[in-house]
């Protein structure tokens, strides 16, 4: 099979491993970047999907510890808690002219990246999705959906276009955003009411939308004016029924990670909406609450 392009994925796990194995599938060479022991798993078995929207296959993909040559995109699938330490694993020297995806949640982590790499290679991405790796190697995603929108205002948009055919031809939904910030804020606006509230609570969205409207309309309003001041179209009214149409089961990443015991991105979330409110004046109570509430239960910002 001849190889399309080399995709260095840092970060392996629910979302990166789910990539990594579509990516492979469709014919490309994929390194995936880890730590030794999650290497040498991915080297000898490869990464296992079960999946309803893509059955259930394994691809082979390369692993190592660090990117030791060109690729022609990396897709930095790490968790805001772990980034400095996983970047470590990706020298600027060994990219050559790739692009640098990163998936992550917030809207800061473009501009630590664009400090370490070259500027107009940064494309931040916007993914939606339910995926969990559930050990070395093996995936559960648990979504009808792949879909992923690709940003860069300084990006050249041939690249963007030919990674979005890319990741569509390997079963995700990708488009590329005609604006960077709108991407990165219309996930912020959804996402942030979603994790705090059912964080906070220890509720599903179904029950923590019902049992705490007020408190999710007034994150939401919160939100989708920060939204607003930073540039970014939002309507609190179409965000809330986007919630009411959310499978009543659905949990926020966040949220399983703080049932697991794992550091939770409060600070890339709700730090920097709260960053965001305070550079343009708007009021964010309720959103500073639960932060704070949080905090007092443990959960420290990571």
């Amino acid at each position: 099979m001849t190889i399309k392009s080399t995709v260095a994925v840092l970060g392996p796990g629910g979302t990166g491993g789910l990539l990594a194995a579509l990516l492979s599938r469709s014919g490309h060479r994929v390194v995936c970047l880890a730590q030794e022991r999650t290497a040498d798993a991915l080297r000898a078995t490869g990464i296992t999907v079960r999946s309803p929207q893509f059955g259930e296959f394994t691809a082979a993909v390369e692993a190592d510890t660090a990117l030791r040559e060109p690729v022609d995109a990396c897709l930095v699938a790490v968790k805001h808690t772990a980034l400095d330490a996983a970047l470590s694993r990706v020298p600027a020297a060994a990219l050559g002219d790739a692009l640098v995806v990163p998936l992550l949640n917030g809207v800061e982590h473009p501009a630590r990246l664009r400090a370490r790499y070259r500027p107009d290679r940064v494309a931040p991405a916007v993914i939606r999705v339910e995926s969990t790796r559930v050990a070395p190697g093996v995936i559960e995603h648990g979504s009808p959906f792949t879909e992923i929108d690709l940003a860069g205002d300084e990006v050249p948009r041939a690249r963007l276009d030919a990674l979005a055919a890319d990741l569509t031809a390997a079963g995700a939904t990708a488009r590329v955003a005609e604006d960077e910030t709108a991407a990165l804020w219309a996930k912020m606006a959804f996402l942030a009411p979603f994790a705090l509230l059912t964080t906070r609570y220890g509720l599903p969205l179904g029950e923590a939308r019902t049992r705490h409207r007020e408190e999710l309309e007034s994150l939401v309003a919160e939100t989708t004016a920060v939204s607003r001041a930073c540039g970014a179209p939002a309507e609190a009214a179409q965000a809330l029924a986007r919630y009411d149409a959310f499978p009543p089961g659905a949990r926020s990443s966040m949220q399983r990670d703080a049932e697991a015991g794992r550091p939770l991105e409060l600070d890339a979330i709700g730090g920097a909406l709260l960053r965001a409110a305070g550079r343009h004046g708007v009021p964010v109570p309720v959103t500073a609450r639960l932060l704070d509430e949080l905090r007092a239960a443990g959960h420290p910002f990571g």
